[in-house]
């Protein structure tokens, strides 16, 4: 598994690093097919965002450096792309250094397909996540202490993926994905207002809901709503389209989802 700091292939990491001690930046996970980043101006646009609000100043030129050091290896390149800006080396406090940030890029080949929808049998989980600090929302940080532990939960009740309520009582995300949901007939996504993650995948397919003329409301969705689920699935920069057969043991609508993924092309991601 090669990785690059600042477009220079490196083996190793400072412990003085501000992402190991503080958790001091901002990632983002993408699929990397014959050499070409999927949803690639929505990365970037994630990440530019990020690298403002959090006042890192990283040169982003870098990325697309240590791209063509992989595709100098391998033109046809395919696999996982993490993409991870660190606030880099600094003394002990939380002073920001001086300096612009590090813009690591590990590659993690494997073989790439397009997307097909997959089922699994989700729930909602009894941990709940707070609400962030408005210039924190929505981005994809370093620290996901959260996620960590909303995935040991979710492995121990047995769901590859489950809803996740924030301490307000409303449906936020799934663990490592965005969610959407089916009530009344009429799609809906939270609106991540306080928390969670806005996610590329979960922009794309909004955009193409759009395009379609397909209704999707973004808005706060509170648990007492739950028995009212008629169908959920889970999205992410992996996985395209990942529906719930049931959500704690009662079986939902997952013809609605398979619709959906076919109208919208969602197998044709680029």
């Amino acid at each position: 598994m090669p990785f690059f700091k600042n477009a220079q292939e490196v083996d190793e990491v400072s412990v003085l690093d501000r992402a190991f001690h503080y958790g001091d930046g901002c990632f983002t996970t993408a699929r990397l097919r014959h050499g070409a980043i999927e949803l690639h101006e929505l990365h970037m646009a994630r990440l530019q965002n990020a690298n403002e609000r959090l006042l890192l100043k990283a040169d982003l030129n870098l990325i697309e450096q240590s791209l063509n050091k992989i595709r100098q290896a391998d033109a046809q390149a395919s696999g996982t792309l993490k993409i991870i800006l660190s606030r880099g080396e600094g003394q002990r406090g939380y002073s920001l250094p001086d300096h612009p940030a590090d813009v690591w890029v590990f590659y993690y080949p494997k073989e790439v397909a397009d997307f097909h929808y997959e089922t699994l049998h989700s729930g909602v989980l009894e941990q709940v996540i707070g609400l962030s600090m408005p210039n924190l929302a929505g981005l994809k940080s370093l620290n996901r202490l959260e996620q960590v532990l909303l995935k040991h939960e979710a492995d121990q009740k047995g769901w590859a993926e489950a809803l996740v309520l924030d301490v307000q009582g409303m449906i936020v995300e799934g663990v490592s994905s965005n969610c959407f949901i089916r009530i009344n007939h009429t799609w809906i996504t939270p609106e991540l207002r306080y928390n969670g993650v806005h996610g590329v995948m979960r922009a794309e397919i909004l955009s193409r809901m759009h395009s379609q003329g397909i209704a999707c409301t973004q808005r706060a969705v509170d648990m007492d709503e739950i028995p009212q689920i008629q169908s959920v699935f889970f999205c992410n920069a992996l996985n395209a389209m990942r529906i719930a057969s049931s959500l704690n043991g009662a079986p939902l609508d997952v013809q609605a989802c398979t619709e959906l993924f076919h109208q919208l092309q969602l197998n044709q991601i680029r």
